[in-house]
């Protein structure tokens, strides 16, 4: 019978980890939409281009590596997939994720005077860096796959980007929490992120890895999301696998996610 309650509460903890964000962020619509309107400003004030360099800073990053993999290096895959493309659609997606997961380390702390001395739902922090970058990146996700594959292949490349937000939401509480309470972890954070984007299949195809080493991209949750994204837009191959793993993982940290950030919401306070 315990058993039967551990579940019971597991599964009711799993159902609130996804239905109590998407909740607040539908109720709470206009303050986090005010909440953007401000960040985007104090982030391009005074600038010459304005709100246009939210698109053209992920733009330049790309092309950057571009520029050394492609002309420097002059790097060339065996299989009829251009490399290019294969990698501008793969790193515009690892961009996304880890400007995300950086940000919400620290979203708590940023806005940390909003919710200090004042009645604020904070419930809707860690999904602030989701929807800022969802719509950016949703925006020159479309573009680059129109040029790239198509404009009938757009669609899809704004699907990755959404279906990936949504894979990201216990993520960003589990992250939200541990960067307020830990703070040692937004500072080797980076570096984690570094070698995770070596060990994922995006400046090399997944084939390419050593025998011995293929067990990695296993235990990669990015590299089945690169797995689906690229077999959806470039028909490369993928497995069911790829679909499974990312979505077993999500459905397990939905309910320590909101535990954990139920929990630590009385105390957030506190640590500012």
């Amino acid at each position: 019978m315990t058993a039967v309650n551990l579940l019971l509460r597991y599964l009711r903890a799993t159902y609130s980890g996804l239905i109590k964000p998407l909740q607040a962020a539908y109720q709470h619509r206009y303050l986090l939409l005010l909440l953007i309107r401000r960040d985007v400003t104090t982030r391009t004030s005074g600038t010459w281009f304005g709100d246009a360099w939210l698109l053209l800073q992920p733009a330049l990053q790309i092309v950057g590596f571009w520029f050394l993999l492609d002309i420097v290096l002059q790097v060339k895959f065996p299989k009829n997939v251009p490399f290019l493309n294969y990698f501008l659609i793969g790193m515009l997606t690892w961009a996304f994720i880890a400007e995300v997961l950086g940000r919400s380390l620290t979203v708590l702390s940023e806005f940390g005077s909003l919710y200090r001395r004042a009645v604020f739902p904070v419930i809707i922090l860690p999904l602030f860096p989701i929807i800022l970058s969802a719509t950016l990146y949703s925006i020159v996700m479309g573009i680059t796959v129109g040029l790239l594959e198509g404009y009938e292949q757009a669609p899809y490349g704004v699907l990755c980007i959404l279906g990936v937000s949504l894979l990201l939401i216990p993520i960003c509480y589990l992250l939200a929490v541990i960067g307020l309470f830990l703070k040692d972890i937004s500072q080797i954070f980076p570096f984690l992120i570094t070698v995770t984007l070596y060990l994922t299949p995006i400046l090399y195809m997944p084939d390419s890895l050593p025998s011995n080493l293929s067990w990695l991209l296993m235990v990669n949750p990015a590299a089945d999301v690169m797995a689906i994204v690229h077999g959806g837009l470039q028909g490369l191959a993928w497995d069911w696998g790829n679909l499974a793993r990312p979505l077993v993982l999500w459905l397990l940290l939905l309910a320590p996610s909101a535990v954990l950030f139920r929990r630590a919401e009385p105390h957030v306070r506190e640590m500012l």
